[in-house]
């Protein structure tokens, strides 16, 4: 079977873990804090926090701000439900701004006039780098200065990524960033994440709220005896293993050859897919560098005369697991109920839905897997007669 996305595990990853397994500490070690470093060296910042998931950063980045209950925060509809869930554990109020077509991000001109709209309610926007595109962060660094609010760029896809040629963008113009490490990003700990910031502040309550709320204080320590602590806000056990970590600090050795993989992949459909009527490949804009956490291809089911159900059911008779990223936020019972959302209102969000596919991207797809991928996508749509060959 071949599926939308795999991770890759080689004999040093498998050295670096069972190193740490026999090591004195499985947690809290030194394993932690060097993986938090190689991330930081790795994509900018002063501040790096490893946590167990990129949900738990999303949630932790949000709670950070110290927002008041039922603030309004932002987001756009095409994204994984761990974004939007962060507003609700932090117990605000959610909307949606439609996604732009050119490179299925939040559409930073719609977000201008609702911004001027609901003048000074919005009170944080998380944006994300959707599929490893990355949106105009020009352009949002100058509204969030306009309109004051926060911003939280969920960099999960984006791993790798540049903006204007600089892979350590997002910290620069994010108030916080937030990493997933689950196996089909870009590297991974398993399960993992971490946040990323430059503002001290965040960082000091991010780091007391992923281990239970504990402070140690070195006042009291020496007043009471080392074993003294204080909690005074809830907090979570969100930290990450050293396990995990050990994994982490082997896999990000490389993540320059996973992301040069993945845009050789890219070529090869862009190549492929190019120029065929009814077929969209991802746009992105010339201050852009691609990640491909996604390679997310755009059908115009009707044009083809075949329902988006069966094209993926004939795929897997053939042996290939396609994906849809993802069920637009609206669309949830969950979110439905609570905020009411109109689809009616996200006609971009809309088509995306109806028309887009998530074709393999991994570092260990072979080429023939690939080119049997297209042909059999080419066969089931009946494209006959493309002159360009793989």
């Amino acid at each position: 079977m071949i599926n939308y996305g795999k991770h890759f595990v080689d004999k040093e990853d498998l050295d670096a873990v069972n190193f740490t397994l026999k090591y004195n500490f499985l947690t809290q070690g030194d394993q932690v804090k060097k993986f938090e470093k190689n991330i930081k060296n790795f994509f900018g910042g002063k501040y790096c926090l490893a946590v167990n998931s990129g949900t738990s950063a999303l949630h932790l980045a949000l709670k950070s701000l110290s927002l008041k209950k039922n603030s309004l925060v932002l987001t756009t509809p095409i994204t994984f439900i761990a974004t939007a869930n962060s507003v609700l554990y932090n117990n605000h109020k959610l909307d949606l701004i439609d996604i732009d077509l050119k490179n299925y991000c939040l559409d930073l001109n719609l977000l201008e006039k609702y911004l001027i709209q609901k003048k000074n309610l919005v009170k944080a926007v998380i944006f994300v780098d959707y599929a490893g595109n990355t949106l105009d962060w020009d352009k949002i660094f100058f509204l969030k200065k306009k309109y004051n609010f926060f911003t939280i760029n969920d960099n999960c896809h984006a791993l790798g990524a540049k903006y204007k040629n600089d892979i350590k963008y997002a910290v620069k113009y994010a108030d916080l960033v937030t990493h997933s490490y689950h196996p089909v990003k870009l590297i991974t700990t398993g399960e993992g994440g971490s946040v990323l910031t430059d503002n001290k502040s965040f960082y000091d309550k991010i780091f007391s709220l992923r281990s239970h709320g504990i402070i140690r204080n070195p006042l009291l320590e020496k007043k009471f005896g080392r074993w003294f602590y204080e909690v005074n806000k809830l907090g979570y056990n969100y930290r990450l293993s050293d396990i995990a970590s050990s994994l982490g600090n082997s896999q990000i050795k490389k993540a320059k050859k996973f992301l040069k993989k993945r845009g050789e992949i890219a070529k090869i459909y862009d190549y492929n897919f190019k120029g065929i009527e009814g077929i969209i490949i991802p746009k992105k804009n010339e201050s852009v560098n691609h990640a491909y956490h996604l390679y997310v291809l755009l059908i115009d089911f009707n044009y083809f005369k075949i329902s988006k159900k069966n094209f993926f059911q004939k795929l897997l008779k053939k042996g290939i697991n396609l994906q849809v990223h993802y069920v637009p936020i609206y669309n949830h019972k969950l979110y439905q109920s609570r905020f009411k959302f109109n689809k009616k209102k996200y006609p971009q969000s809309e088509k995306f839905f109806n028309q887009a596919v998530s074709l393999p991207v991994f570092y260990e797809l072979k080429l023939n897997q690939q080119k049997y991928v297209i042909n059999e996508i080419k066969k089931i749509l009946k494209i006959n007669g493309h002159k360009k060959k793989i």
